[in-house]
């Protein structure tokens, strides 16, 4: 019997309804069910619920419900256990959801006929190193940024690749971003899209205070050491956009490939292409871009 973890964010007006109709139709069809502890009592089935602990090795598969932000963080817990992913977007873009509200039961059904495609998406490893000893440590799915607060100067980010210099980038910090993170943060700052196949890591300056600073396509097998300089102490690490930790001039920030992956589930008549059509350009069907209007 396949076993469904269902993970909600809790802030979505429609998570709610939309949980409590999933259990339904997955108790139609035989399928075993795991929510939170508190999203169980709260529609009422508290037999159901799991510890923050539990979910991730007890469940088959994971639904998650709510936009990117959510399913980031639902990526980042899961990150050693390779449990297949499955978003519902109830947020806004819902760029990395594959599965709307008004079409539960076809998800439900494809599911557990085994009727989608696994994409295996690289994570990254983040470190933050002081005086020689490694401070914080953290996984991302997206990006590790390194940036300077709302009302600082600039700060300098001095970039090394396997021990090798790469650059010198003084503007706002840069960004470490997996082929999943380039549509996020990456491509706000004039980085490329990258198709989630592709082998890379991608280095972006932030706002750089010089015209050659270009963003960089890298190898995924590299380490990125990224020692921070400013004249002033505002300085952070942000993971996702979602954890933050606060840095110290003269900190080392190590970055990597993780040996963990996030395995996301999607349809196999949908292809990144048209996602980034959909989502990114505005376009609601195909051909109703510019050979539309010809």
């Amino acid at each position: 019997m396949t076993t469904i973890g269902i993970l909600i964010n809790r802030g979505k007006p429609k998570a709610f309804i939309v949980t409590r109709e999933l259990v339904r139709l997955l108790e139609q069809r035989n399928a075993g069910v795991l929510l939170e502890m508190d999203v169980a009592r709260e529609i009422g089935r508290p037999e159901l619920g799991a510890s923050e602990e539990e979910l991730p090795v007890r469940a088959d598969i994971a639904f998650v419900l709510g936009g990117d932000g959510t399913l980031l963080g639902v990526a980042r817990k899961f990150a050693a256990y390779r449990v297949p992913i499955l978003g519902f977007n109830l947020g806004h873009l819902g760029f990395l959801s594959e599965a709307e509200p008004d079409s539960l039961a076809s998800a439900v059904d494809r599911v557990l006929a085994g009727d989608y495609y696994i994409e295996k998406r690289i994570m990254l490893d983040a470190e933050v190193v002081r005086d020689g000893e490694v401070r914080d440590t953290s996984i991302a799915l997206n990006d590790v940024g390194i940036a300077k607060g709302s009302f600082s100067r600039m700060i300098t980010s001095t970039v090394y690749m396997d021990g090798m210099y790469l650059g010198t980038y003084s503007g706002d910090g840069v960004i470490v971003s997996t082929p999943t993170g380039s549509t996020a943060y990456s491509l706000s700052c004039g980085g490329p899209i990258v198709w989630p196949g592709v082998n890379s890591l991608l280095l972006t300056p932030i706002c750089p205070h010089t015209l050659t600073a270009r963003p960089m396509v890298l190898p995924t097998d590299c380490l990125l050491e990224i020692k921070v300089s400013a004249t002033h102490q505002d300085i952070g690490l942000t993971i996702d956009g979602q954890l933050g930790y606060r840095l110290e001039v003269d900190d080392v920030i190590r970055v990597r490939t993780s040996p963990c992956i996030t395995s996301l589930i999607k349809w196999k008549e949908r292809s990144f292409f048209e996602v980034v059509r959909r989502k990114l350009q505005g376009e609601q069907e195909e051909g109703s871009g510019l050979e539309g209007k010809r």
